[in-house]
């Protein structure tokens, strides 16, 4: 199946090339016979890779249920069967861009939440997710987009809960620390990751402040309350 896939993306490329018959145009007869074995010579897994990619533009700009097979197929220039033969159609496309993000964004979260100072455990959480969502803005976007019913466990807010329970954890030591009721780590928890979440969806297309002031006041909301809000906030890790 896979060599008559890749025959039918080619098939234009050839049948253009057959029809030159000027001398003029011999140059570009070759370029195009070039570009045929190219895309013949394209391995599976780049020819994934480069459907994950068309993918991953398409979703973050248009959502799920607005994108065809055929769209994917016409902007990766392959034919249908192809985007069919590499993942059953864009719900596979899709579960997999989804996974990939989930798996990226919660390692981040993962790294970034070592350490035994909480409001520097604050900071850092705070900053892999806007890092993440400067560097990954398609991502993001397909992250926080409404899922098929299909990836309802793959989704953003199931991604929240993740962070969430690691994030109870440390505020449970805190809480003890402090002669507090351990119980209350799980709520709270909740309210902080859902804070820097949401924020964070606001940021992706506003830009404005940068990611180090935004999570700057992030930190100070949350670490120091409306009370005691400084007037200036500064992030601990960029003083060192």
């Amino acid at each position: 199946m896979s060599a008559s896939t890749e025959d039918l993306d080619s098939e234009g490329f050839e049948n253009e090339a057959d029809n030159v018959t000027d001398i003029g145009s011999v140059k570009r007869r070759d370029t195009l016979a070039r570009s045929t074995d190219t895309k013949i010579r394209m391995s599976g897994q780049e020819r994934r890779e480069q459907l994950l990619t068309v993918g991953r533009k398409l979703f973050a700009e248009k959502g799920f249920e607005a994108v065809s097979v055929e769209e994917i197929a016409s902007t990766a220039k392959v034919s249908k069967p192809v985007v069919y033969e590499h993942f059953g159609g864009k719900e596979g496309l899709y579960a997999v861009l989804v996974d990939r993000e989930m798996n990226y964004l919660l390692n981040s979260f993962e790294k970034a939440l070592s350490g035994s100072n909480p409001r520097l455990l604050l900071e850092q959480a705070g900053m892999a997710l806007f890092d993440y969502i400067d560097e990954y803005p398609d991502g993001f976007r397909i992250l926080v987009r409404d899922s098929p019913v299909s990836q309802s466990n793959s989704t953003f807010a199931s991604l929240i809960v993740d962070v969430a329970t690691q994030v109870e954890h440390l505020l449970a030591n805190e809480f003890a620390a402090h002669k507090m009721d351990k119980k209350l780590a799980r709520m709270y928890s909740q309210m902080l990751v859902g804070m820097v979440a949401l924020t964070g969806q606001w940021w992706l297309d506003v830009r404005k402040p940068k990611k180090d002031e935004v999570v700057a006041h992030l930190v100070n909301l949350a670490w120091n309350g409306l009370a005691g809000m400084e007037a200036k906030p500064e992030l601990l890790m960029r003083k060192r």
